[in-house]
């Protein structure tokens, strides 16, 4: 119960931070005008562009390992579902990708 306690809270606290990052980081960019002080957007779209990137490969990193070992008990008992297994174990990379994709429009001018 402990560990999926903390599973819920890492996951609910990143999910959070993926949704605010880019709200803060636009915020800058709009502040920016106001402000006249153009490095407080730079810093803010930076740091929105690797939370973004960061956080979606840790969470493809942990789905990964769930499926991977999911996947080995799975061949060890089932060896003609191996197509499966590997493509469900490349599914998370899309993930990544999706935040890569989501760096760049970020930093992107």
């Amino acid at each position: 119960m402990r560990k999926k306690g903390r599973a819920r809270l890492l996951f609910g606290g990143a999910l959070l931070i993926v949704w605010l990052a880019p709200a803060i980081a636009f915020a800058e960019e709009a502040a920016e005008e106001v402000y006249r002080e153009p490095w407080q957007a730079t810093v803010g779209k930076a740091m929105a562009a690797g939370l973004a990137m960061g956080l979606s490969a840790l969470g493809a990193g942990y789905a990964q390992a769930k499926i991977g070992s999911a996947g080995a008990g799975t061949l060890a008992e089932r060896p003609e579902v191996s197509i499966w297994v590997i493509t469900l174990q490349a599914l998370p990379e899309i993930i990544v990708l999706l935040g890569f994709v989501a760096a760049i429009m970020l930093v992107g001018e």
